[in-house]
């Protein structure tokens, strides 16, 4: 049986930084410079609901339930698994995930997760076409903190 096809170093390269921007807006609460990073019509599933069809239902009914009422997202680098076509337009990124969830009564807990992305290469460069991100069995669904929106 062939291998699986790991992408290139400059792929691999390619999407770490991706990881660590998108992370950054999460944490920031800044939907507005998320957005080009993913396609218009991104496919995605989350915590919150089963398929999600585009990026303007994505943000309101997953991004919005979650970013503002989370803290410290971060994807862990050093377990993240990149897939490529041996053509170079297609490429899955397979990340688990951190982040600090609160108790109604502002008490912190971990909020670990997994992500499973896939992309599409045009002229454009790399989008986002699907995504799954959700958390690990037993952490609780429900975060409480209330931070702001940076940019919608």
């Amino acid at each position: 049986m062939a291998s699986l096809p790991t992408a290139t170093p400059e792929i691999m390269q390619f999407f770490r930084q991706w990881l660590e921007t998108f992370a950054g807006y999460v944490r920031e609460v800044d939907y507005a410079s998320a957005r080009p990073l993913f396609h218009p019509d991104v496919l995605a599933f989350g915590t919150h609901n089963d398929v999600i069809p585009g990026l303007d239902q994505w943000v309101k009914t997953q991004w919005d339930n979650v970013w503002p009422k989370t803290t410290d997202f971060r994807f862990i680098l050093e377990q993240v698994s990149i897939l490529a076509s041996p053509d170079g337009t297609m490429a899955t990124v397979i990340a688990p995930w951190t982040s600090t969830g609160y108790h109604p009564d502002g008490s912190a807990f971990p909020r670990p997760g997994r992500a499973t992305m896939v992309f599409s290469k045009n002229g454009d460069g790399w989008l986002c076409v699907h995504s799954h991100m959700s958390l690990n069995r037993g952490v609780p669904q429900t975060s409480h903190a209330n931070r702001s929106v940076k940019v919608w």
